[in-house]
């Protein structure tokens, strides 16, 4: 049986008299990248606050490698990085002087803090900027440094809040790739307005709304949820519009190019055989037909309205 590595149950907190959550329960075992999503006062920063030791919850327990945060909060919080929306960057420190700081903020010292640095440092390929102040850093670096702050006691659990936020394409890339190599031997919670970006890092989603959870899946479970209700249509010999329409099924069709058409349709799963069919009666050539997929902004525009 699989250790989970975060076990939240029945986790609430409240607000004066409103409560933003409300009995949260979550499990992950497995190294990897987890999205957190949810739409502004859903809950989702709360959550993580909670989850970073900065916020003592009204009720329910987290467990962090099976250390409670309320039995044992600094050991909990050895386990955890955390690296918020705005990093606590020092601008008028070196980069080498910020992470021992950090590093003697999680207790480190002597020649393990040494090594943590310069492992930290390595790993997020900063190495080279040790003795230059943060304030001299271009943005994508700012980062690095804040992720490296993050891990340099080497926690098992990392949370990311919008690291991309900012960046230039570029920059966004390296910090992608960077991310994507951290996860290898930890747990990244990964929290993002840019839903894109979640589709490429995420294996598996969290989203919360209302103070709930309302789907806690895969990533492609995510991409799936709702069904697809348009398919791309090729025929080498297309016929009319109106005759594509006439079909069981076809709400709506358009024609975008000579050969190529969109057709919307009911849901049913079986339209697309109905086509095949059709199509080899009447000599219309099927060349290739293509269900067209959801975006992310649809799927969770219909989950935040649960």
């Amino acid at each position: 049986m699989e250790k989970n590595i975060i076990k939240i149950e029945n986790l609430s907190h409240r607000y004066s008299t409103s409560w933003a959550i409300r009995d949260i329960n979550m499990e992950i075992s497995q190294f990897g990248i987890v999205g957190l999503l949810g739409s502004n006062g859903a809950g989702k920063s709360t959550t993580m606050n909670i989850l970073c030791g900065s916020l003592n919850q009204t009720e329910g327990n987290v467990y962090i490698n099976g250390i409670n945060f309320k039995d044992d909060p600094m050991r909990a919080k050895m386990e955890i990085g955390f690296l918020p929306q705005n990093p606590p960057l020092y601008l008028d420190l070196t980069v080498d002087e910020y992470l021992n700081y950090c590093a003697g903020l999680r207790d480190m010292s002597g020649q393990v803090r040494k090594a943590a640095v310069k492992e930290a440092k390595e790993r997020c390929g900063i190495d080279h900027f040790s003795g230059r102040l943060i304030k001299n850093l271009s943005g994508g670096y700012r980062q690095r440094v804040g992720i490296a702050q993050a891990i340099v006691h080497r926690p098992n659990v990392l949370v990311l809040d919008e690291p991309t936020n900012g960046l230039d394409p570029n920059q966004i890339i390296e910090v992608r790739n960077l991310i994507k190599d951290i996860a290898k031997d930890r747990v990244v919670i990964f929290s993002s307005h840019i839903l894109s970006e979640v589709q490429l890092l995420c294996r598996d989603i969290k989203m919360i709304e209302n103070g709930r959870i309302v789907f806690e899946d895969t990533m492609d479970a995510f991409n799936n949820y709702i069904e697809p209700h348009s398919m791309l249509i090729h025929f080498n010999n297309m016929p009319e519009i109106a005759v594509l329409e006439a079909i069981d099924g076809i709400i709506r069709a358009e024609l975008l190019t000579e050969r190529l058409a969109r057709l919307y349709f009911s849901g049913e799963a079986s339209i697309a055989e109905t086509i095949v069919k059709i199509s080899v009666q009447n000599g219309w050539r099927l060349q290739e037909i293509t269900l067209e997929k959801n975006s992310v902004e649809e799927i969770f525009k219909q989950l935040s309205q649960q």
